[in-house]
C-alpha cells in the first residue's frame, strides 16, 4: 500500500461536501397530500461525525397527530454509485431501514425500498430553505407509504 492509498482511506471523499448545506438545525412543517392544514411539524439537526466520513441526522416529528417520530440517520457516501446510502434507526421500526440519497445541484432525492416501506422524496433547495414531498413508489401500499409535502428552514 502506498502513502497515497493510505491517505485516500483516511480522507473523506470530496463528494461528501455536497452534504455541508444540511449541517445545522431545521424547523419543518408540512401537510398530507390533498390537505392545506399543516399537521406535520418537527425539527431536524445535522452534524458531521468525527472524521467527516458520515453525517448524522436526528429528527423529531409529530406526523399529523398519528405518530411521534424520533429517528437517527447516519449518511455516508458510495463512490461506485455516486449516491449517499444511509441507515435510519427509528422508534417506528424494530429494524434499521436503508435509504439512499442522491443530490443533483439543488435537487435532493431520497428513496427507501425495504419490506413495506417503498417511497421516494423529491425536493428542492432555495437558499436556507427546502421543500418537497414523499410519494409512494408504483405498486407501494399507500396506507403505509403516505404521500405528504414538507418544507423546512434553517433555525
Amino acid at each position: 500500500m502506498t502513502d497515497t492509498d493510505e491517505a485516500a482511506e483516511t480522507t473523506p471523499d470530496p463528494a461528501l461536501k455536497q452534504l455541508d448545506r444540511f449541517v445545522g438545525s431545521w424547523s419543518m412543517e408540512g401537510s398530507l397530500v390533498g390537505s392545506d392544514e399543516k399537521t406535520i411539524k418537527g425539527e431536524t439537526t445535522f452534524r458531521w461525525l468525527p472524521g467527516g466520513f458520515f453525517l448524522e441526522q436526528h429528527v423529531t416529528m409529530d406526523f399529523a397527530g398519528f405518530a411521534q417520530i424520533d429517528s437517527l440517520e447516519v449518511i455516508g457516501y458510495d463512490a461506485e454509485s455516486g449516491t449517499f446510502p444511509s441507515t435510519v434507526y427509528s422508534n417506528m421500526s424494530p429494524m434499521a431501514l436503508p435509504y439512499t440519497w442522491s443530490i443533483d445541484g439543488d435537487t435532493l432525492t431520497i428513496t427507501v425500498s425495504y419490506g413495506p416501506m417503498d417511497a421516494t422524496f423529491t425536493g428542492q433547495w432555495s437558499g436556507d430553505s427546502f421543500s418537497g414531498g414523499w410519494r409512494p413508489n408504483p405498486a407501494a401500499d399507500e396506507t403505509i407509504n403516505v404521500a405528504y409535502d414538507i418544507g423546512g428552514r434553517r433555525v
